[in-house]
């Protein structure tokens, strides 16, 4: 049996459990794929309320849709992500300001050297493949990532599939 035998399906293995570290994630088209776009660039500074397709729900500074992930205790972040799932699932980090439709009182963050925002105690992540502002495309992955509305709490129906011209479904 040759080197190149052994070696390729030793590799598959090593990348298949990598994803898995984050409960799979997958779900939509990978960030490595040829010509993809990059992802739409993430302004931490502030949290506020957008219309989607699901009803108002949580974005940031810029209009990226931010998630919750279902197996976070309050204000803690239990997942256990590595590297290839941290770059799929990036944490919203440091403590943004309330922008427009959100309650400031809600806005916190988790304990620890590197704090992670938090909304009404769910800590908040990004979604690599959401390409640009209202994209919806991690909503329900794996059943334990969701978009939360404005008190906080988790939509858990799925996203409707985007309309022709592509638009990810927000009103503005």
């Amino acid at each position: 049996m040759s080197t190149a035998r052994i070696i390729v399906p030793g590799l598959a293995l090593v990348a298949a459990l990598g994803l898995a570290g984050c409960g799979a994630g997958g779900g939509g088209s990978s960030s490595s794929q040829a010509g993809a776009k990059a992802p739409a660039a993430m302004d931490m500074s502030t949290v506020k309320a957008g219309q989607s397709s699901l009803g108002k729900i949580l974005v940031d500074g810029g209009g990226r849709t931010l998630y919750l992930f279902t197996e976070d205790g309050k204000n803690t972040n239990s997942m256990n992500c590595d590297a290839a799932c941290l770059k799929l699932w990036p944490p919203m980090e440091g403590k943004p300001k309330a922008g427009s439709g959100v309650d400031a009182h809600l806005i916190g963050t988790t304990k620890g050297a590197k704090p992670q925002a938090t909304y009404a105690g769910h800590p908040l992540y990004y979604y690599a493949d959401d390409r640009k502002p209202g994209d919806l495309k991690g909503q329900g992955i794996d059943k334990i990532w969701y978009v939360l509305n404005t008190n906080g709490t988790a939509i858990k129906k799925a996203a409707p599939a985007s309309d022709s011209n592509g638009s990810g479904g927000y009103g503005y």
